[in-house]
């Protein structure tokens, strides 16, 4: 096979299986926010993709896209069941997350996160020529980079965590810590999102493995392992360039005729994630709506919910829980032809998404616990026009850049009603100011400047970073 200088081992492949209208199976970008992060770098330089197709059985054998070389890990019915439903979403996710919901534990589990581990970190060494660089991605191949450092030591190996890491108290309720720990530290360089990530994760490697650490540095035996925050962002020019297209400007101002015209519209886009905040938000609205601070005729919610995950059982009651609540406010307070809340469960493509963006006066992002939230990004870039107002959560990631969104703690029903209104009733100027320092700091903090950030700390050669980001 052909082998690559720069190999990204993710989860999931940067492609979806669809339907095409005449009944053939086609491939296509998928819209996950790890693929709009990573995705436009790699086009740049002889790079693959290293990761799971989302069915199971045999590797499907799947063409070049966009010029990156797709390598299909395979996986059977019990590594989806036990490795990604289990032990990657049941066990580490609720946790990594603040425990909102109560994580779970089974052995089975865990053999088949390390079985699958191994067989992610053969593919890798597969595909990377000699002293490559190799980026492992998120919380799914915690093992991977160790295993790969076994295999290949003549690889760069770096390793990014895209979610929340948490503090020692709630990592230590882990069976497997030692293991995840030293899974991460196969690598040269553990990037997150934010500095208190790292912070956690150096107080860990020395409570649990008694390695001397800062939080900058671990030493493992004769190595340095270097750690560090590298905020995740996105392609600015690109969703700029699409949400000024004249058909997405004529597809925002239809969707707003559609809406039936009113003073305001509040927008969410969300996976149906018990973390993404669904039904703390509904129920605010559905207060300002049962108080008078609200009038269907005037504001209108869309709440965009993505499926996710809809074999894993708390998944399956979640969106129970939304849709009746939705239900009831649109029962109690909508009107014929005038629902309070306008509920979508079907993916959008971009150019949709960004004549959403441009729609709404308000974006509400307020997730429970988030480690970065590429959504609040994209809005912040769609609005060349620069209008619109973010009600973005303190426990976001992208909180502690976008300081001048409307700012929220999302457990606070009675704060999250006050900064809603709050955003409604701020004036144009007040709105301007506001977005305009927001898309200053995203033009120069954008997808390229966090590549170039992370790739410079692991590969300090510089060759692949001017090739990437040029």
């Amino acid at each position: 096979m052909r082998q690559s200088s720069l190999v990204v081992v993710a989860n999931r492949l940067p492609v979806d299986d669809s339907v095409a209208p005449d009944g053939a199976c086609e491939w296509r970008r998928s819209p996950g926010g790890l693929v709009s992060a990573l995705h436009p770098l790699l086009q740049q330089t002889p790079a693959t993709w290293v990761g799971w197709a989302g069915g199971t059985g045999p590797a499907p054998t799947l063409a070049d896209v966009d010029g990156v070389r797709m390598h299909t890990v395979p996986l059977a019915h019990d590594d989806v069941r036990d490795h990604y439903e289990g032990f990657a979403n049941s066990t580490l996710w609720p946790l990594y997350h603040d425990a909102v919901e109560q994580p779970v534990y089974h052995r089975r589990w865990w053999e088949a996160y390390q079985r699958v581990n191994r067989r992610f970190a053969e593919a890798a060494a597969e595909a990377a020529e000699p002293g490559a660089v190799v980026w492992v991605q998120d919380y799914h191949l915690q093992l991977v980079p160790e295993l790969l450092r076994t295999l290949r030591p003549d690889l760069r190996i770096g390793f990014f965590m895209h979610v929340p890491f948490p503090p020692p108290e709630l990592f230590m309720q882990l069976p497997r810590r030692a293991e995840l720990l030293l899974g991460m530290l196969g690598a040269d360089l553990v990037g997150f999102q934010r500095p208190q990530a790292a912070h956690n994760f150096a107080q860990l490697a020395t409570k649990v493995l008694g390695l001397a650490a800062t939080d900058r540095r671990i030493a493992v035996g004769e190595r340095v392992v270097r750690i560090g925050a590298f905020p995740v962002s996105i392609d600015m020019r690109e969703m700029e360039a699409l949400a000024g297209r004249p058909d997405v400007v004529r597809r925002a101002a239809q969707i707003r005729r559609d809406l039936g015209d009113p003073q305001h519209v509040i927008l969410s886009v969300d996976r149906m994630d018990y973390t993404k905040g669904i039904e703390q938000r509904l129920k605010a609205y559905s207060e300002l709506l049962a108080a008078g601070h609200v009038k269907v005729r005037d504001t209108v919610m869309v709440q965009v919910a993505v499926p996710s995950r809809e074999r894993v059982e708390q998944y399956q009651v979640l969106r129970d829980r939304v849709e009746r609540e939705v239900g009831r406010i649109n029962g109690e307070f909508g009107r014929v032809g005038e629902p309070a809340i306008h509920y979508l469960t079907q993916p959008f493509d971009r150019a949709e998404l960004a004549a959403l963006y441009r729609a709404a006066d308000i974006m509400a992002v307020t997730p429970l616990r988030d480690g970065m939230n590429l959504v609040a990004k994209e809005y912040v870039a769609a609005r060349v026009d620069g209008g619109g107002a973010l009600v973005l959560s303190e426990f976001a990631g992208a909180a502690a850049e976008f300081t001048q969104a409307f700012l929220v703690n999302p457990h606070d029903l009675e704060g999250l009603k006050s900064t809603l209104l709050q955003a409604l009733q701020a004036s144009e100027p007040d709105r301007a100011a506001r977005m305009r320092a927001m898309r200053d700091h995203l033009r120069v903090h954008d997808i390229r400047a966090w590549a170039r950030s992370y790739l410079t700390a692991l590969d300090q050669s510089g060759v692949l970073v001017n090739r990437l980001t040029t």
